[in-house]
């Protein structure tokens, strides 16, 4: 039986086998709570403090600006709902119509209890316009937040052109780089943004740890309650194993980060230019350059109501691929409203299946990939003409198409 492939890193990744053995001593003889005074406990306190500056050194952070939580959503909860608490009146919210369902339901709880919330739109590519941000700045604003990478079509903000704005009005600015944290570098100062949200999972580390990067001097409301852990923002005992796990990836995806985004890249240009020569009708979403290195999102004309199928046929095929994002499965076959806020129709919006691509994908599973590709188009009713006879690229050919 053939391995299977795993193009589906926007959801989640495999944990490094690197990040594992970091865990393993947390995992079992390792158990003190870092909080307790006795050599166990210092130990653990001692652990999470090497994992808090590996994390900080990943987006150019100070140690103690790093904010343990227990995943990436409840960051950007307390991103917004600490920052506009501790205003101390309802304040005014600005982000982006085609935000994370962490921030976008945050914003709505908000303003359940009198905040406003602005939607800035998008183009077609999925970006933010500066100008759009700049007159919604015209009016006070308590915060604004804008994602670094867009999880469904994996388009990049220019967040330090938008940051910037948003200090010269003396307002916080907040980035969801849950998404873009590992794969493209990431520096918290030359941004300028206030706070950052982070997630292990997308980086090759354990799932439910997270963090959130606070700049120094920025004032927030705790949104958990209890023994005062993490400076008074995030009270519980500390996740000693997962937040080593964070640390262990973070610094393995620091050192890596430039030659894995140059291979990866790579790989997604030449899917891309492959695509279009087996599958001539398809097309692309997201912006064609600004847009994550290993992130692909396409659909098939006149086919965008059949791609439940078309991820079905893949799985068979022994090739793991979405239908947009992981976190939007309970509302499939629904339009996505991240297209529908680029304006596309709502067939269109129905048509998205997303390849992301990872630290251990090969140039043989690519290979693979567009063999079983039009195999599995297939099996829609995809006109004749749809689909070009297959030419698998040979290794050299791959080679020269990602030089």
């Amino acid at each position: 039986m053939n391995p299977r492939i795993y193009f589906d890193h926007s959801a989640t990744t495999p944990l490094d086998p690197r990040v594992l053995t970091a865990m393993g001593p947390f995992l079992g003889g390792a158990f003190g709570n870092p909080s307790s005074l006795h050599q166990e406990g210092r130990a653990a306190r001692a652990a999470i403090e090497t994992a808090r500056a590996q994390v900080a050194s990943l987006i150019g952070a100070e140690p103690e600006e790093i904010i343990f939580t227990a995943s990436g959503t409840e960051a950007d909860n307390l991103a917004l709902i600490g920052a506009v608490r501790a205003s101390g009146r309802p304040g005014h919210v600005v982000t982006t119509s085609i935000e994370h369902a962490a921030i976008l339901e945050t914003c709505l709880f908000l303003a359940g209890s009198g905040t406003k919330i602005t939607h800035l739109p998008v183009d077609a590519d999925g970006l933010v316009s500066p100008q759009s941000l700049l007159r919604a700045l015209q009016s006070k604003v308590t915060l604004v937040s804008v994602m670094a990478a867009n999880n469904v079509v994996g388009t990049l903000q220019p967040i330090e052109e938008l940051a910037h704005l948003t200090k010269l009005h003396g307002v916080l600015f907040h980035t969801d780089a849950v998404q873009a944290a590992g794969k493209i570098p990431l520096d918290v100062n030359r941004l300028h943004v206030d706070l950052l949200s982070l997630s292990a999972h997308k980086l090759h580390g354990p799932k439910g740890i997270g963090a959130l990067y606070v700049r120094k001097g920025t004032r927030l409301s705790p949104i958990v309650f209890g023994g005062g852990q993490e400076r008074g923002l995030r009270s519980a005992t500390e996740n000693v194993v997962g937040i080593v796990g964070f640390g262990a990836g973070a610094a393995i995806a620091r050192e890596e980060l430039a030659e894995e985004a140059t291979r990866l890249a790579g790989f997604r240009t030449f899917i891309s230019e492959e695509l279009f020569r087996l599958l001539p009708d398809s097309y692309l979403f997201g912006h064609p350059v600004h847009r994550l290195p290993g992130h692909l999102s396409f659909g098939l004309r006149g086919q965008e109501r059949e791609v439940g199928k078309l991820v079905a046929a893949f799985d068979a095929a022994g090739v793991a691929v979405s239908a947009g994002s992981a976190c939007s499965a309970n509302h499939s076959g629904e339009p996505s409203n991240v297209l529908l806020a680029m304006g596309c129709d709502a067939e269109r919006a129905r048509g998205l299946i997303r390849l992301s691509l990872g630290r251990f994908n090969t140039q043989q599973e690519v290979d693979c990939f567009l063999e079983i590709l039009p195999r599995a188009v297939a099996t829609l009713s995809v006109p004749r003409n749809a689909v070009a006879e297959l030419k698998v690229p040979s290794s050299t050919l791959a080679a020269g198409a990602l030089a």
